[in-house]
């Protein structure tokens, strides 16, 4: 810890007023050169405390960085994570406002829906299948709060949801013993034209895996995951960066296809 607690919480204060406002501000390694990751955790956590007071629904969790190679882009040892909340989900085939979003890129990922509480130090495989009521396709829109986005370290997503903005949720659930997940795959189509394709297997080996990692990264803050949470488990594409006007369209093969537009 490098940040007084006075600190964390004025600068999540900020964060939040920027969410709610449009005025961005600046990330905190650029705030803070001596800022570490133990203090972008617990200023998301302090996000997440005003949020909850404010009345918003916590609905889950999101991994980040599961690919190693984001991890080494970023300098990342291991993925993140950010909390994900009521109003971030938004329906398949939504124009959505630009004013909305502020430096967005899209990913493409599968989403476990839980049925039973998921935590603890040793959660496994078994656990995440045991817990999980269904998957579906999504497409998660990433984003900041921050002015710029030319970060390239995993701090500043940590301290702002995992750098989480939207999420798109398919309405085609897949019970999760009825498919191999490593075998799930997806493309991404921007404007009808093809930009990035890929395998679920990408993440962690197994998506299954990218969820238990993150019931046993939340029980070391003493978070367990609820019946009805929402799991993004990483995404097993490269990111890519939307603007105003654009149509986004996922397609997942067996799981269907999801799409939403950005007015202009």
């Amino acid at each position: 810890m490098t940040l007084s607690n006075q600190q964390r919480q004025a600068y999540a204060k900020q964060l939040y007023e920027a969410e709610l406002t449009g005025n961005w501000i600046d990330y905190p390694t650029k705030v803070f050169p001596e800022v570490d990751i133990e203090d972008a955790y617990a200023i998301g956590q302090h996000v997440t405390d005003l949020k909850v007071a404010d009345g918003r629904v916590i609905k889950g969790h999101k991994v980040g960085y599961t690919s190693a190679a984001m991890r080494r882009a970023f300098g990342a040892v291991e993925p993140d994570y950010g909390t994900l909340f009521d109003d971030w989900f938004v329906d398949e085939g939504t124009m959505i406002d630009k004013s909305r979003l502020n430096l967005p890129w899209v990913e493409i990922e599968l989403l476990f829906a839980l049925k039973a509480p998921l935590g603890g130090p040793h959660v496994n495989a078994i656990d995440v299948i045991q817990a999980t009521d269904f998957i579906v396709p999504a497409i998660e829109i990433c984003d900041n709060r921050y002015k710029t986005d030319d970060y390239t370290g995993v701090i500043d997503s940590i301290a702002d949801a995992a750098s989480c903005g939207l999420v798109v949720v398919g309405g085609n659930p897949v019970r999760l013993t009825d498919v191999d997940p490593r075998a799930l795959s997806g493309a991404l189509f921007i404007n009808g034209e093809p930009v990035e394709s890929g395998a679920a297997a990408a993440v962690m080996g197994n998506p299954v895996n990218a969820v238990a990692w993150l019931a046993r990264k939340l029980h070391s803050f003493g978070v367990t995951m609820q019946p009805g949470h929402s799991i993004l488990s990483g995404s097993f594409i490269a990111a890519r960066s939307i603007k105003p006007g654009d149509a986004i369209l996922a397609d997942f093969g067996q799981l269907g296809q999801v799409s939403f537009g950005v007015t202009s």
